[in-house]
């Protein structure tokens, strides 16, 4: 407890802290309608597709900066979504088929370009390829400014139409049918996961930030039935991963920040996995032994109850 309070006072530590929780938050709130939604490779396809935004903005401009990185970042988000929604519509193609075909070409596309710009005439280059796994602590005040709005906004944003991203969630046809525009709403929902990928590229990276869109609200169906309080603990559970990852790797030298927070957030599965009062493990077997002591239980009340009968008909 006492290397949590030593890292509390210094104030890159504190950064980064409460930098990565709002991360795991936002993360967490998101995530569960795009895992309800089945389109849990969504996040990931996203996160990929960031990766060539970022190194043709730093082409363009000759400057690392994250307010440019994240306008790369986003706009290739962007063009991704489209890319999905065009595939998906004018083909006979399913959704899995063009995540993977968004996937695998825009990532490919963004190695080839990271690999020109360390062999061309860019000399600031240094540091720019630390955006595939993140680089949680090159992170400073105006970055946590960045991802508190960003945050901020997702979260208003989930909790403005919560209404109306459950409905399509669970039953489109039917919010159609009530007059919502479905196209639109998934394609802002879309926007939103595109959003939550930009503000967690230089903390987790591009490889690793789809798991903070999964993990924690997978982990939280595993404790409730209903969707307010699963979207709830989906962002404790993914803010609980932000702190933990940052205290753990702040106490171990040379341990980086972004796969320790995706390595609690597991810890956290794993455990609810156990432990979930709806689908744990640990509650099935205790249902599965409730179970069998009542039918037990109600064969011995079933048979003393023919016992006593045939005694009383032999009686007689």
């Amino acid at each position: 407890m006492s290397n949590f309070f030593t890292m509390l006072a210094d104030p890159n530590m504190r950064w980064i802290f409460f930098g990565c929780m709002l991360l795991g938050l936002s993360s967490g709130v998101i995530g569960s309608f795009t895992y309800l939604r089945k389109q849990s490779l969504v996040g990931d396809t996203l996160a990929h597709a960031a990766l060539p935004g970022i190194c043709i903005a730093f082409m363009l401009t000759g400057v690392k900066s994250i307010g440019i990185f994240l306008i790369g970042a986003t706009l290739a988000g962007i063009v991704a979504t489209f890319g999905i929604g065009y595939i998906t519509r004018h083909s006979r193609l399913k959704q899995d088929a063009a995540l993977g075909i968004v996937l695998s070409s825009f990532f490919g596309l963004g190695i080839v370009l990271l690999t020109f710009i360390q062999h061309g005439d860019y000399g600031n280059q240094a540091g720019l390829d630390k955006f595939l796994f993140g680089q949680a602590a090159a992170m400073v005040g105006s970055d946590v400014m960045t991802m508190s709005v960003m945050s901020a906004f997702l979260v208003t944003i989930c909790a403005l139409l919560f209404k109306q991203f459950k409905l399509i969630s669970f039953d489109p046809g039917f919010a159609k049918g009530l007059g919502y525009n479905v196209g639109l709403l998934e394609q802002l929902l879309m926007l939103l996961v595109v959003v939550a990928v930009v503000a967690g590229v230089q903390a987790v990276g591009v490889v690793l930030i789809a798991a903070l869109l999964i993990t924690p609200a997978v982990s939280a169906r595993y404790w409730t039935n209903r969707l307010g309080t699963m979207i709830i603990l989906s962002g404790a559970f993914g803010a609980l991963s932000g702190a933990l990852g940052t205290w753990i790797s702040s106490s171990v030298s040379n341990l980086p920040t972004g796969p320790v927070t995706v390595l609690a957030a597991t810890a956290v599965f794993v455990l609810s996995v156990l432990l979930g009062p709806e689908r744990g493990l640990l509650a099935k077997r205790i249902l599965q032994a409730r179970v069998k002591r009542s039918f037990l239980k109600e064969n011995e009340v079933l048979h003393t109850a023919s016992g006593e009968r045939m005694k009383g008909e032999t009686a007689g």
